[in-house]
């Protein structure tokens, strides 16, 4: 029996109230412990059974953000014990400590970004990610002037977001509209943008228009720097499995009536897009800095040469 935390903390993940890779991570986390805690399974088998089913229904919320089903296996596989209350002891244990390695995987992520920005530096970013903002906030303490070409991110404007975080940080601020990311590329020095997977083959699954601002960014011999925290590493494509690209609702793009008024047209709204190792000059992670084409050795490192999906039944 699936808890009402899960339920919510699902809904919220899928109509985006909760966005953002590492808080995607963390309330999967939180939601899995409070299911633990809730749990009145009679015996261990049931209890197993209930965080399965839970890890469930969290998973299908969001299938592009890596981070959710990373968070629900490092919970499940940490499950240990006899009877239900070591189980429920382990579940609580293994969430408490993916939030601390959250916490400090991003610290050092950003400590390892900054190295790569000087100061006097303006950076252009797309959509909204803790972990490149992380990157920023590094450079200022270290005592670097950073400032910021903002694209607004359509269609939700995740880029106000971003804006609103820099300005508090004291960052100077261009907000700019999508289709002129081009133009200001020659007035920017990075950019820089977060991850919600990448690929064994060093591709990076992040917010529709992101493929379309590193190609320019190539052309105009600006560095492209993702910054993404392992847990954004995509292990299924390891044997293969390409990156499901979630497709949103069309009211995001048009709305009922102006959809009729333009005479009922077909719309897609993918969420995201696969930018090309190619593009990409540098990785960044708390494990330190890779070129794309080296994210496999990592990848491999933590996961092996392929992940199960420890939410499926025994």
């Amino acid at each position: 029996m699936v808890n009402e935390d899960v339920r919510s903390t699902a809904e919220d993940i899928a109509e985006m109230e909760i966005r953002g890779a590492a808080t995607i991570a963390r309330a999967a986390a939180d939601a899995l412990e409070s299911q633990a805690r809730a749990s009145d399974a009679s015996d261990p088998a049931a209890f197993r059974a209930e965080m399965r089913e839970a890890a469930r229904h969290l998973r299908d919320t969001r299938p592009t953000a890596v981070s959710l089903p990373n968070s629900l296996r490092y919970v499940l596989r940490n499950l240990d014990g006899e009877t239900v209350a070591t189980l429920r002891a382990s579940a609580v244990d293994a969430a408490e400590s993916f939030r601390d390695q959250l916490d400090r995987a991003q610290d050092d992520l950003g400590e390892i970004g900054a190295n790569r920005l000087r100061d006097g530096d303006v950076v252009m970013t797309h959509c909204h990610s803790t972990d490149a903002l992380a990157c920023v906030k590094a450079a200022i303490d270290d005592g670097k002037h950073i400032e910021a070409v903002v694209k607004e991110t359509r269609p939700r404007k995740q880029g106000h977001i971003t804006a609103e975080q820099l300005r508090d940080w004291d960052v100077p601020v261009t907000m700019i509209v999508d289709n002129a990311g081009r133009r200001y590329l020659d007035e920017v020095d990075h950019v820089l943008v977060g991850a919600d997977s990448i690929a064994a083959d060093g591709s990076v699954i992040n917010k529709v228009g992101t493929s379309m601002l590193a190609v320019s960014a190539r052309e105009r011999g600006v560095p492209v720097m993702v910054a993404a925290q392992t847990l954004k590493l995509h292990p299924d494509t390891l044997t293969g499995h390409t990156v499901e690209i979630e497709m949103r609702d069309e009211t995001e793009v048009l709305s009922d009536d102006d959809r009729e008024r333009l005479g009922s047209p077909d719309v897609e709204n993918p969420a995201f897009d696969v930018t090309p190792p190619r593009y990409v000059d540098a990785i960044v992670t708390e494990r330190g800095q890779f070129p794309p084409e080296s994210i496999v050795t990592l990848m491999r490192e933590l996961y092996g040469d392929g992940t199960t999906e420890p939410w499926t039944e025994d």
